[in-house]
């Protein structure tokens, strides 16, 4: 009876653990820039906020090109704390209405998060 009994608490203590999950949730998901010259560097700070109950952990990102990067956390970020993940944009060459997107690869449900900026370029000599 006993090894039942705590087989059982083994067996319950292990589906709570499993149900904790880290929550990915930002302040502003898409981020419009003012019209802005080709040529210039810009960046904008997202603030990400761990609303579950596990930590999150944001290991890589995937954008289109490298005119795009993104300042990663070091450490997990723990239950109820932000992050402010600052994203830079070099419009050097990139023309008209440029739509980006920055797809965080992490520990929540889903596996990917995605924050995403807009912007038009004036180009050079306009």
């Amino acid at each position: 009876m006993k090894k039942y009994l705590l087989s059982l608490i083994m067996s319950f203590l292990t589906v709570v653990s499993m149900a904790q999950v880290p929550k990915f949730e930002a302040d502003n998901a898409l981020y419009k820039f003012p019209d802005t010259r080709e040529g210039e560097q810009l960046s904008h700070t997202f603030t990400i906020t761990n609303t579950g109950d596990a930590p999150l952990i944001i290991s890589d990102y995937k954008v289109a090109c490298p005119c795009t990067k993104a300042e990663l956390p070091t450490k997990p970020i723990m239950p109820g704390q932000s992050y402010k993940l600052k994203v830079t944009f070099d419009t050097k060459g990139k023309i008209y209405l440029q739509d980006r997107s920055v797809l965080l690869q992490t520990n929540t449900k889903k596996k990917e998060e995605k924050l995403r900026f807009k912007v038009f370029v004036i180009p050079e000599g306009e």
